[in-house]
């Protein structure tokens, strides 16, 4: 199969587009072939091995490369063969998973089932392949973390990012009051997911210069 391989830490053009073999699911994980990924800051700090002193933190990234030779902790596609004990998925079923070790920049990955989840069916593979990192940062920092719950008031700052629109979507299925702040020209799209006050920057003033409520 093709893969884009990273052999050292830098800039993206040291991505190899190459061949290389094709994985072989153990008797719990999954062959999902990759119709679609996403490209997160995970993926960039894997990529350039910043910020250096995450490398020496046991964990995170490579110390003298990268962890992961294959990036993309984001996939959606089909499930191509499962293994011996895998008992929810089966060929030609559509699923998508947050990938715990990358390996989403190629055209099969293998996945644990635990992993895995089915695609719903309204979603494209590409609107699917959008959704894991993002969606689970903002709910584990909500429900996990903040304990957020009925009656609380929620501030999303970049709330028109991957995470911050998941964040104000999660935080009033959770009950509470979801504000924002984010860039003028999202202030309608904001609203429009569930925030209430949306705080946003005139354009064409010096950055945390003006800001503007809109009710």
């Amino acid at each position: 199969m093709k893969a884009y391989v990273l052999r050292s830490y830098g800039p993206p053009d040291l991505l190899d587009l190459t061949n290389v073999g094709t994985p072989v699911p153990a008797v719990s994980e999954v062959l999902v072939r990759v119709r679609a990924t996403s490209v997160n800051a995970y993926d960039w700090h894997h990529l350039s091995g910043e910020p250096r002193v995450a490398r020496l933190m046991p964990g995170t990234l490579g110390l003298r490369g990268p962890k992961f030779r294959i990036l993309g902790c984001d996939v959606a596609g089909q499930v191509e063969a499962v293994g011996a004990e895998v008992t929810e998925f089966r060929p030609g079923d559509d699923v998508f998973a947050l990938l715990e070790r990358g390996g989403g920049f190629a055209e099969y990955v293998s996945v644990p089932e635990r992993l895995l989840a089915r695609q719903p069916r309204n979603l494209s593979c590409e609107q699917a392949a959008a959704v894991p990192m993002a969606a689970t940062t903002a709910l584990l920092g909500l429900r996990d973390v903040g304990r957020t719950g009925p009656g609380q008031r929620v501030l999303v700052n970049g709330a028109s990012g991957g995470v911050g629109m998941f964040a104000v979507q999660i935080a009033r299925a959770l009950g509470a009051r979801a504000d924002a702040v984010c860039s003028a020209p999202n202030a309608d799209l904001v609203r429009s997911i569930g925030a209430e006050a949306v705080r946003y920057q005139e354009q064409g003033h010096a950055p945390g210069k003006v800001i503007v409520t809109v009710e």
